[in-house]
């Protein structure tokens, strides 16, 4: 089924504006997020072998800076159960919580145990934010608009990251602490000026709360302005409401007895039809591959040693400074794919991106290995050249810009069909932390054993792979319903180009 948006009487710029305004709280959400995982690049060098107060070895401060990694999967599990229990609204107003405590533990942080307990519900708030962001996002939006929405989303957590390394050149950590404190009590009071997503209160048998909530969405419209998209989303919710165990072995649901049934086993039973089937299973194989070869392509690994490797690679600028523009460079990026994605498509972007951090990271491999000594060490300032050169840090700047551009985020919000989107985005979001601790803690025994010139090398192996795996298997969804883009996990396996070199090849495979 395909819903259409037919709002006549309310202009463009109003349902534009509706939409936006709804979305400012999970942008909030991405903002504070955008904050804590990058807080551990301007921590790092201050409490890395720091002769006074709280202080780092090699070891302590490479587990600083991935914990937050660890603890990340456990709340992106739990997001979704919450956020399918409570609603949308309700649950982007509790996920700020965990990082009002992490904030403030971090500023009062007094040993190395309470250090690393706030890192780690810094990442366990990052992760429980996951599912209510993509799930509200993706479902109050129209289908023209649902892309440029979630990639503002991006944006806002560019705009994070670069906030958190600007404060790193101007205060020290714990007073960046105390500045990010205030966003997540900005969002909650916003939170409360946005409506519950129509989808899920007429799921829950909340017409009237749901048309209202269509109607602030349309540009705080009519309900007869609205009615034709209403009247298409209440079809829509009447085949969610079904009971999912009858519909999957073609019974009767209107004599349905399996709300009697012991909860443990229908409880595993709906787990089953809602989570292992072909419209849940293959995208959630898309979105998990898609992010380790997006985590492993480059940028994510490093950040949390990102000042002493620009340092190791001989960059001419202090690394704060430099630390401070891929910030900027990253927020850039995301601007440019808002204007770029209705013209180019995600699918060209998503391939296009990967593949070109993997050949920034090619780039970086070689001149580590035709300029860098043997010595040269990320973890040790000593070791690091006294040659500056300006190459590295093109590199360095172009292998920025390209992962700013990756989208593995904005699938998020359409690629999951309704009953299992919350659990499958957080399944999805766990994976993307899973992979990002395991690159982040790697990096040092990967750099001790076959130095920079390696470790970049290795990224560029995941980018070239993760290249050709999205050119078969990741769809176009712009533009697309989220009903149209569930069809695409129906029936038989498919693979998704559709250029003059791949169909060439076609046509000659099918007249052998």
């Amino acid at each position: 089924m395909v819903i259409k948006t037919n709002i006549r009487g309310v202009s463009r710029l109003r349902s534009v504006c509706a939409q936006i305004v709804a979305c400012m709280s999970p942008n909030l959400l991405l903002l504070n997020l955008g904050m804590a995982i990058s807080f551990s690049t301007i921590a790092v060098p201050d409490l890395l072998n720091a002769k006074e107060g709280l202080s780092l070895d090699d070891t302590q401060a490479s587990w600083f800076g991935s914990i937050s990694y660890l603890s990340q999967p456990l709340g992106a599990l739990l997001s979704g159960p919450i956020v399918d229990y409570v609603g949308r609204k309700k649950g982007t107003f509790l996920v700020n919580l965990p990082h009002i405590m992490a904030w403030t533990l971090m500023y009062f942080a007094w040993d190395l145990p309470s250090l690393f307990i706030a890192n780690g519900l810094l990442g366990f708030g990052s992760g429980v934010m996951e599912a209510p962001i993509n799930s509200y996002v993706g479902e109050i939006s129209e289908p023209t608009m649902r892309g440029a929405l979630c990639t503002l989303t991006l944006l806002f957590t560019a705009i994070g990251t670069f906030v958190m390394y600007f404060l790193g050149t101007v205060v020290t950590w714990r007073f960046a602490a105390l500045i990010c404190l205030s966003i997540p009590f900005c969002s909650m009071l916003l939170v409360l000026l946005v409506p519950e997503t129509p989808v899920w209160l007429l799921v829950h048998g909340r017409d009237e709360e749901a048309l209202r909530s269509l109607c602030y969405l349309r540009g705080w419209t009519k309900p007869e302005t609205v009615k034709e998209e209403f009247d298409q989303l209440t079809v829509y919710s009447k085949t969610l409401k079904k009971c999912v165990i009858c519909t999957n072995n073609d019974q009767d649901t209107k004599t349905c007895e399996h709300d009697s049934m012991n909860w443990f086993k229908r409880t595993a039973l709906k787990f089953r039809y809602v989570i292992f089937c072909k419209e849940t299973l293959r995208p959630l194989q898309l979105s998990m591959l898609y992010f380790l070869f997006f985590v492993m392509s480059g940028l994510n690994p490093i950040k949390p040693n990102m000042v002493n490797i620009c340092g190791a690679l001989g960059m001419p600028h202090d690394g704060r400074q430099i630390v401070m523009i891929v910030g900027a460079i990253t927020c850039l990026s995301s601007v440019f794919v808002i204007m770029a994605i209705k013209l180019l498509g995600k699918r060209k972007l998503a391939i296009s991106s990967l593949f070109l951090t993997a050949v920034s990271c090619v780039g970086l491999s070689v001149y580590a290995r035709q300029h860098l000594d043997y010595s040269v060490f990320s973890y040790d300032v000593t070791t690091f050249p006294k040659e500056k050169s300006m190459l590295p840090l093109v590199l360095f700047y172009l292998m920025t810009w390209f992962t700013g551009c990756g989208i593995p985020w904005v699938l998020l919000g359409e690629v999951f069909p309704f009953r299992s989107r919350a659990t499958a985005q957080g399944i999805s979001a766990a994976s993307n932390y899973v992979f990002t601790f395991l690159a982040a803690k790697t990096f040092i025994d990967l750099e001790t054993n076959i130095r920079l010139w390696g470790v970049f090398a290795t990224y560029a192996a995941f980018g070239f792979l993760g290249s050709i795996y999205l050119y078969f298997f990741l769809p176009e969804t712009e533009g697309k319903s989220l009903q149209e883009i569930e069809s695409f996990y129906n029936g038989k396996l498919r693979v998704f180009p559709d250029d003059p070199v791949y169909n060439f090849f076609k046509r000659r495979n099918n007249k052998i």
